[in-house]
């Protein structure tokens, strides 16, 4: 076990870390006891053109909170101008979940798994000028020999604590703001979408935020927490 110190805006933080994930193992906590969180937020698109939620992404840089973006290709060429305004702030990361989106890539061959993350890192690397180091498969779907492929191109696998359900219409604010603070832990990984379809997180999350850091919550980015190396 290691301690390790992180500094944020001039404090130094200091928690335990343990080992973070054996290989062919997909990271869903940080290696923590103390009351630190990752807040994580994909940005995907398919078939319907997607763009930055700008009330989740003005909050997120008004109040400068630590947060992961995890960015398919096909939404970071279509939103180039704001996530490489957004990958300039040093509380922000940016990292990799696929070229196109497919929520199955365990089912798809070797070399289209290489595409997926390899044509997609370049876009990231070329518009942040950061190369990611963490991956998310859509949808959260995997298995053993694809998550290995994907190891083996240098990332680690980071999926969510628990789902917060924001995909859902159907989901207000107040159901969504519940649920998130019912459910989060020490370590906790939090998943929201930035890309539109968190339709309600937006009008959710500054709830969200404050009461987690009136428990005496603090956010970091995941490269904060887990270390920058595969």
């Amino acid at each position: 076990m290691l301690r390790q110190s992180v500094k944020a805006f001039g404090v130094a933080f200091v928690f335990m870390v343990v080992p973070v994930c054996a290989p062919g193992e997909v990271i869903t906590r940080l290696p923590t006891s103390e009351k630190v969180l990752a807040l994580t937020f994909d940005a995907c698109e398919t078939k319907t053109p997607s763009y930055f939620d700008r009330s989740i992404q003005d909050y997120l840089v008004r109040e400068r909170i630590p947060a992961t973006l995890f960015i398919s290709g096909k939404f970071a060429v279509r939103n180039r101008d704001s996530l490489q305004e957004l990958a300039r702030f040093d509380f922000l990361e940016v990292e990799n979940h696929s070229l196109s989106h497919f929520q199955h890539m365990e089912k798809l061959g070797e070399e289209q798994v290489r595409r997926e993350v390899l044509e997609n890192e370049a876009i990231l690397q070329e518009i942040t000028g950061t190369k990611p180091v963490f991956f998310r498969f859509p949808a959260g779907n995997t298995n053993d020999s694809t998550l290995r492929r994907v190891e083996s191109m240098g990332y680690r696998v980071v999926h969510w604590s628990f789902p917060s359900g924001d995909p859902d219409r159907r989901a207000g604010s107040t159901h969504l703001t519940r649920w998130v603070l019912e459910r989060t832990r020490p370590g906790s990984i939090l998943i929201f979408h930035i890309n539109g379809r968190g339709y309600h997180t937006g009008e959710a999350l500054p709830g969200i935020v404050e009461e987690l850091r009136r428990r005496g919550y603090r956010f970091v980015r995941l490269k904060d927490a887990l270390g920058a190396s595969p």
